[in-house]
């Protein structure tokens, strides 16, 4: 597989590192392998702007090429992806505009399943936060981004969970997955302001106050969204 030339400080992943990935049947394969490189593309085992070669994939994988073929159909559609005439399939690279409207609608989003949760949440639902909390609070002692973009992850889903609306849930789910790949670099720089914003929602949900949570969520998402933005303003300007 054509990779991009790695850094001098720390050579990119490939595919090449580790075991290999086998999809797990009895899933639809096509889903299987669709969700399968969505994954290695949101971990940053692919990273924007590699090539992806058919083959290679397939074989990492553990399947046939057709497969991966229509799942690199599917993912172009869904803007994971780009496929090129006459050079091949590349992991997409997110414009400055994409990101900021999806944030944009992350926002809206989020900031009704605080108010909903708020309004719904028990004495258990509110344990349960605060120990997803003190997951996000050991990664950042840690200094682990991908545990702190896991535990951010499981903390906005369970608020998610609790707010009890299935079509919001299906929505935010959507738009998560994708904020996923593009908050990982942002995890430490976002760091200690983001968790000290999340208690802050989790006291205005343990107190049921529905105003006061939601403020607190919209505030949050567009600071988030100011932190990606200048990181990477601060990147172009290095180049």
């Amino acid at each position: 597989m054509s990779l991009p030339t790695p850094s001098p400080r720390k050579r990119a992943p490939t595919l090449t590192d580790g075991a290999s990935r086998r999809v797990q049947r009895p899933a639809p394969l096509r889903q299987a392998v669709y969700d399968a490189i969505v994954d290695l593309i949101v971990q940053g085992t692919l990273q924007r702007g590699q090539h992806l070669v058919e083959n290679e994939l397939a074989e990492y994988l553990g399947v046939s090429r057709q497969p991966v073929r229509e799942a690199l159909q599917r993912l172009q559609t869904d803007g994971w992806i780009d496929l090129r005439p006459a050079q091949g399939a590349f992991v997409h690279t997110p414009s400055e505009d994409e990101v900021d409207q999806l944030l944009g609608v992350r926002t809206v989003l989020e900031t009704y399943s605080a108010r909903l949760a708020a309004e719904n949440a028990t004495a258990e639902d509110v344990n349960r936060l605060w120990e997803l909390q003190q997951d996000g609070l050991n990664a950042l002692a840690a200094n682990d981004s991908e545990a702190l973009v896991t535990a951010n992850v499981n903390l906005h889903e369970a608020i998610t969970e609790i707010a009890g609306n299935s079509v919001l849930a299906r929505h935010i789910g959507l738009v998560e997955r994708r904020w996923h790949w593009y908050y990982l670099p942002i995890a430490q720089p976002r760091g200690q302001g983001a968790w000290t914003e999340h208690a802050e929602l989790i006291k205005a949900i343990a107190a049921g106050d529905a105003d006061l949570a939601s403020s607190i969520m919209q505030n949050h998402t567009e600071h988030t969204r100011k932190v990606y933005h200048d990181q990477r303003q601060a990147k172009s300007e290095s180049e």
